[in-house]
Parts: C-alpha cells; structure tokens; sequence
C-alpha cells in the first residue's frame, strides 16, 4: 500500500515490506538504508540526532514541531550527527531560540543527513510498533525521481542491527581527559577544578552530556575506546569504572567487552553503566540480552526502582533489553519498566556494581535519575 502523496514530493520513505510515504526532502540529498525508530520527546531533537546510540537508526519524531529551536553546538552530543536520518510531520520552521546559530536543514545537510518532512508520523508509528522495528530505505531527490522498486529492495536487503558491533565505529579513536561539568546559566559549561576521584569511562558511544554528570559529582575522567582491555583500564589506578551508551548488538560488542569487565571486576572497585553499558555488565555477570521489537526511545518513560518504590521519569533509547529472568543469583534487577515490565536496572548484591537501562544523563529528558551519578560517587568516597 502507498501513503498519500503530496503535490511535489522530494523524499521517499520505502519500508521492507512494500509501504511507501512521500514527504518534502530537506537537509543532505541522496539515500541511506536503516532501521526505522520513533522517538516520543518533545525536545532534543539535536541532542537524539547527535546520539551514538542511534548509529544505523533513522529517527521518527512524534512531536510536529522539529526543528523551531535550531541548532546550536552546545547541545552536540558528539561530533557529528550520528542516526542515518530523521522522519517529521511538519517542515521545520524558522528557529526561534536566542541559542540558535544554524538551522536544522542547513546543519543536516552540511553533516550528510537525510530528513523528510510532511508525513503521517501517527500512521508511521502505529506501523513501528504493530509490525517491530522496519528496515528501510530514505531517499531525498529535488526532482522527485524515485525508483520506488530499488528503494524497496534496498530496504529488504538491510542486515539489520542483530549481530552488529557498531561500538567500534563510534567510540573514540584513542583516550583522552575529560573535566567539563553540566551546562548552567549563565557561564555555559563549567570546568572540574577540584577533582574528587578518578574515573575510567570506557566509550561505547559515550554521549557528551554523560562525561559531564560524573564531572559534576567530582569524577575526573579518562576516556578509554571500547576496545580498551582490562590491563589498560586498570593501569590508571582508577577508584571506579563507567561503562557508556552505545549502538548496536550488545552481544557483538561484548565478545570483546565482556572478557575485559569481568577482569575489572576482580579489582573489586565501583562499576557503574548505562544503557549498552548496562547491557555489556549484564552480560559479564551471567546474563542474557534480548532484541526488543521497537524498543524504547523517548524522555517520558517511567520506570520503578524496587529498592526505593519510586517511580522516575525517564529518558530512554534502546533496541535491545537485558532478560531480567536470565540474571543469576547474586544479581538483582534494581529497576523495571512500567510500560511493559522489561528490565532497566541490575546491581550486584553485595558489591557496588550497578546499572541502568535508561538515561540519567537525560539530554534530552528529566533528571529524575540523576542520584545514580551520586551514588557512584559515593561509593568511590567509601571506598577511599
């Protein structure tokens, strides 16, 4: 089946299984081939863009008004752009926004990233979570020539993101320092000047705005590539190991990951992870990971911490999930998901080793799970 078509459509979605959704083109021209996601946050969409973990992903956003606050370097999360492309109901607008230095169409287009705008994003959606996660093909063309049977075949050749190790791709090419806190008015990002403990931070697809919350609890960071082995971490004497965000297959990335934490735990230090993070400690404890069938991806997700019984707000984006009835004895599952139950945090009983599936780091998102960083920090200050 075909989605309407507007009078003169730049752009074509063509999913796998044959649907078609035209829309206006804007930001790069050419084509690119994805896994199809939707994002329910109403702001952020630079900081989603920006996201390693959206590596091999092209983002639907749910909420029309994309692109109104423009874009500003202070809100990357890394470098460059990262998620293949972006899907919105509404053209973007002028920026509205004292921050802005760009618009969103000229910084996608200067970054090499295709959007397409004017489609059904609540029919695009509803296909995404009846039907799981679709690969497909995005095409921007000003002439509007399109080759809907190519586009369509691309899609259905996709390998998709099981069995990818996309961590590589994205983490760092080599280690450096990290000391810049969370933004505040009206000074902008501040430095760390009086250090408290030193952390080792291994990059998965570490976003900005995670290195900048252990900063601000007092973590002076070394920044390790994903690759980093355990002899490597641990030759910087660190008081506690982070373990970031990433894209990609945990099970992949953790045929060299897991080895190099489980060395690192028999150093019997603080561990704390978040999202493939939290995946790859799961992993080195005996767990299992399972590919989810559209995922989580948003800032309003609430999730329940069984310690406490509070439920927090969240910001989550992730593909795959750690089996919560896979973890063995001496591991508890600390937090779940209250939309469908799956697991969102896991610590050992006994040791501070801990993570969590969502993102406390928020960027975009409440902060209601910003305590994690605190007791991380706090559990390096016991043990100093």
């Amino acid at each position: 089946m075909t989605a309407s078509t507007p009078d003169h459509p730049t752009a074509c979605l063509a999913l796998a299984d044959g649907t078609l959704f035209y829309g206006r083109g804007f930001g790069a021209t050419g084509e690119t081939v994805a896994e199809l996601c939707f994002n329910t946050a109403m702001t952020g969409y630079q900081e989603i863009m920006t996201d390693p973990s959206y590596a091999g992903q092209v983002v639907t956003f749910t909420f029309p008004h994309i692109g109104n606050t423009g874009v500003t370097p202070e809100d990357d999360e890394t470098a460059d752009p990262v998620a293949a492309g972006m899907v919105v109901k509404w053209d973007p607008t002028t920026p509205s926004s004292w921050r802005s230095v760009n618009t969103l169409s000229d910084w996608l287009a200067s970054r090499g990233r295709i959007a397409i705008g004017g489609v059904d994003t609540r029919r695009l959606t509803r296909a995404i979570r009846q039907q799981g996660a679709p690969h497909v093909a995005l095409a921007h063309n000003p002439d509007g020539n399109f080759d809907t049977e190519a586009l369509v075949a691309k899609a259905r050749a996709f390998s998709g993101l099981e069995g990818l190790d996309l961590a590589k791709e994205v983490t760092c090419a080599q280690s450096y320092h990290w000391n810049e806190m969370r933004w505040a008015w009206p000074d902008g990002y501040p430095k760390l000047t009086e250090p408290k403990h030193k952390v080792v931070a291994v990059d998965f697809g570490a976003k900005r705005n995670i290195l900048r919350c252990l900063a601000s609890v007092g973590c002076d960071v070394t920044v390790l590539p994903a690759t980093a082995t355990a002899e490597e971490v641990l030759a910087h004497n660190p008081d506690g190991v982070f373990l970031s965000n990433g894209p990609g297959d945990p099970a992949a990335t953790g045929e060299y990951a897991v080895p190099m934490i489980q060395d690192v735990l028999k150093a019997d230090i603080p561990v704390f992870g978040i999202c493939l993070g939290h995946q790859m400690l799961a992993l080195a404890l005996g767990g299992k990971t399972i590919k989810m069938n559209h995922g989580h991806h948003g800032a309003n997700h609430p999730v329940k911490d069984h310690d406490t019984g509070k439920v927090e707000i969240t910001s989550m984006n992730h593909g795959f999930a750690v089996d919560g009835q896979s973890l063995p004895e001496g591991v508890v599952e600390s937090h779940v998901s209250l939309f469908d139950g799956s697991n969102c945090g896991i610590r050992m009983a006994d040791r501070p080793v801990f993570s969590v599936q969502h993102h406390p780091e928020a960027s975009p998102g409440p902060q209601d799970s910003f305590y994690l960083f605190e007791n991380f920090a706090a559990a390096m200050a016991a043990r100093a």
